[in-house]
């Protein structure tokens, strides 16, 4: 019993060793995460929509969030310092209409919360263009 151990370690020994080779042998990128400003300015949104689509594209895609609210749009126009709209609700209507974003079952912190779909996600992806 001790020598079917002992082979099963020196094994797993042999294993990790080699792990750790394959991973000191590849370089470790950090890719430093682009900010919300330099994502909208890679973007180019013509008009406070496609900003508003923009930064909820931020949110979900590099942010992490699997919804957002008004508030979270609010704030993302702020820290890119860019003026927010008057009524991020009525630029996330218009989102809606155009099958860009669709509303969440849950609520996020009592607020109404959207997210993207996958016809807005292809559209920001393609540099706010239609699809040909």
């Amino acid at each position: 019993m001790d020598e079917e151990i002992k082979k099963i370690l020196d094994d797993h020994e042999k294993r990790i060793q080699k792990l750790e080779k394959l991973l000191e042998s590849k370089p470790v990128q950090t890719k430093k995460q682009i900010s919300i400003k330099e994502f909208i300015l890679t973007k180019k949104p013509k008009n406070d929509v496609e900003k508003t689509l923009v930064i909820g594209y931020y949110l979900e895609n590099f942010r992490g969030m699997s919804s957002f609210n008004a508030k979270d749009l609010e704030d993302g126009f702020r820290e890119a310092k860019e003026k927010p709209p008057k009524n991020i609700n009525d630029m996330v209507n218009k989102n809606i209409k155009k099958g860009f974003m669709m509303e969440t079952k849950e609520r996020k912190d009592k607020l109404k919360a959207w997210t993207l779909t996958s016809t807005g996600e292809r559209f920001v992806e393609n540099g706010l263009k239609k699809e040909k």
